[in-house]
């Protein structure tokens, strides 16, 4: 009999449950009128005089079990009944989340990037309120001269020589100044412009400019890379180069690719030429080479910019360039399969 007794107090011992059923049927089949406890205790008076007094505790000993067994596992219960009514069935599927898209401008200016960096250009960045000499004066822009006008530019009314940058040439001197060639860099950044707002402008764009300086660098040089990078982003293996002028280069020349007469789309955005102006490129001109102290007898480059925005409006056919800043998500959305 003392056997059983030990053995039903192991099996209390063991259980363990958090299924309210589960638990009250233990409590029933141990504790209940009709549960074992109360069969042990009727059989008590068979159980020999000098066996009562052990066979008593054990009893007692599995009675106390049982119960504290039953409190315990309905006090967990509870807890974490109130745990799931304050935070939700933690069992049930999550709701979907939706992912986030990079925005076309990144999107573009990541592929730009990668597209360099293939021929081992590396990237550099500058900030973005900028002094007079870096993103003017030392690129061979003095004080007064024409081709600021050019730029109208957001001035610092605190400081009239500190400006919002015009271009990421800043970003070009900068890193002249800190290293010495051979110098392989793109500057992607955001620049500023007094504009007036429009389907085609903006006071807020997007450029990437890269720059070259090594030794016997040449104009055939600056043709075969943008060769290249047009042939990786656009698949097109066209170019032609005009005559421009740029103050930071010389000679300079307007980049253009040969976009194609095979839809009306083609007819509209390249007003039936077939050709498109992406970007501006030129040979750096000496005065800049002196004046971050590269000695321009010994080395030359050449330099490119262009903007992402009007890239990005190419490739993907936006109209309106101020749909880029509207934050509009049925806008946004399109991209999430653009990687």
């Amino acid at each position: 009999m003392l056997v059983k007794v030990k053995e039903l107090i192991e099996e209390v011992n063991q259980f363990q449950s958090t299924n309210i059923d589960e638990i009250e049927s233990f409590r029933i089949k141990f504790l209940g009128k009709k549960g074992i406890l109360n069969d042990l205790f009727a059989d008590f008076k068979n159980v020999p005089n000098e066996e009562k007094k052990e066979f008593g505790q054990y009893i007692n000993t599995l009675k106390n079990a049982a119960q504290d067994k039953v409190n315990t596992l309905k006090e967990s219960f509870e807890n974490a009944k109130g745990f799931q009514l304050k935070y939700g069935d933690l069992t049930r599927p999550a709701e979907p989340i939706e992912l986030g898209n990079r925005h076309p401008i990144s999107l573009v200016k990541n592929q730009i990037v990668e597209i360099f960096s293939r021929i081992g250009f590396t990237v550099s960045e500058g900030p973005e309120m900028e002094d007079d000499w870096h993103n003017f004066t030392g690129l061979n822009l003095p004080e007064y001269h024409p081709a600021r006008d050019m730029q109208d530019t957001f001035f610092l009314q605190t400081n009239p020589d500190m400006l919002l940058r015009t271009h990421t040439s800043s970003v070009q001197m900068r890193y002249m100044e800190s290293h010495q060639p051979p110098i392989r860099t793109v500057s992607p950044g955001r620049v500023f412009r007094n504009e007036d707002i429009s389907a085609r402008s903006h006071c807020i764009f997007h450029q990437v400019e890269g720059l070259y300086i090594d030794t016997n660098v040449s104009f055939a040089d600056l043709k075969q890379t943008l060769l290249y990078f047009t042939k990786e982003m656009f698949g097109k293996s066209k170019i032609r180069l005009r005559p421009s002028y740029f103050p930071f280069t010389e000679p300079s020349a307007e980049v253009d690719i040969y976009w194609g007469l095979e839809t009306e789309v083609d007819y509209k955005i390249t007003k039936g030429t077939g050709w498109l102006e992406i970007m501006g490129c030129g040979m750096v001109d000496p005065n800049v080479l002196k004046n971050v102290n590269i000695d321009p007898t010994k080395y030359s480059g050449f330099a490119f910019g262009m903007g992402i925005e009007r890239i990005a409006m190419l490739l993907y056919q936006i109209p309106d360039i101020r749909m880029f800043y509207e934050n509009d998500m049925r806008f946004l959305e399109q991209f999430k399969s653009v990687k």
